[in-house]
């Protein structure tokens, strides 16, 4: 038995991140499904691991974690191997601001809470949460691009040529807005590290399709068969 306990959703953005970081240092771990839709995450027994009724939560032993920047860099504490956020003071905060910029500004104006607040509580209708999304997730993304081109510290990922906490916060990013048909034309330096990085095995692993609670029937936009993998072949 693992170690390590990865309680989430296949398609949690949040998710997601910790899924990468335990593939990119080689962490077994066991998944543990919760349902987001069937709203599992609100049930007792959930609650009892996670009072905040969110994803993911991680067991390490006897040590309980949420928030998923939080358990990012609780794993690069303990397992110090691939680093994910290194270098000196200035480009360590440099992975964190991109990090940020859709850990802080764009997914908690996104995530599925707001979006059924949005249609539940104040009676949206699908195209106004679906502009909603489309909004604060492109803002972000326009931030991000500029971040990337003004420092000019990225290569094949986010900070050079090793993947950071960055690129385990803007691939998720990127699922998300493919999976809403979102324009990506104005962001080319983020669809090349898309790219780059789901050549790699780690994030083809974590990728949602590849996990034990998505449905067979999925439509692949990353993982192993990703389109625009085939296209750029």
């Amino acid at each position: 038995m693992s170690a390590i306990k990865l309680y989430g959703y296949f398609r949690s953005s949040t998710t997601y991140r910790v899924r990468i970081a335990l593939q990119v240092k080689a962490v077994s771990f066991e998944t543990v499904p919760v349902n987001l839709v069937k709203a599992e995450q609100r049930g007792a027994d959930y609650l009892a691991l996670n009072p905040q009724g969110r994803v993911p939560t991680l067991f390490h032993g006897d040590t309980i974690l949420t928030q998923s920047m939080a358990i990012i860099e609780y794993l690069d504490d303990i397992y110090p191997e691939n680093k994910l956020v290194f270098g000196d003071a200035a480009q360590k905060a440099y992975i964190r601001r991109l990090s940020q910029l859709i850990a802080c500004d764009s997914h908690p104006m996104t995530n599925l809470n707001v979006l059924q607040y949005l249609t539940g509580t104040l009676g949206a209708n699908d195209a106004q949460k679906d502009q909603w999304y489309a909004d604060f997730a492109t803002a972000a993304m326009v931030a991000f691009e500029a971040a990337l081109a003004w420092e000019g510290r990225s290569g094949l990922y986010c900070c050079g040529d090793t993947v950071s906490m960055a690129d385990l916060c803007l691939i998720p990013q990127m699922y998300n807005l493919r999976r809403f048909n979102i324009a990506l034309d104005a962001f080319p330096l983020c669809r090349a590290i898309e790219e780059n990085c789901m050549k790699l095995t780690a994030f083809q692993m974590a990728a949602p399709e590849m996990q034990p609670d998505a449905p067979s029937d999925l439509v692949p936009i990353h993982g192993p068969h990703a389109p625009f993998l085939r296209n750029a072949a």
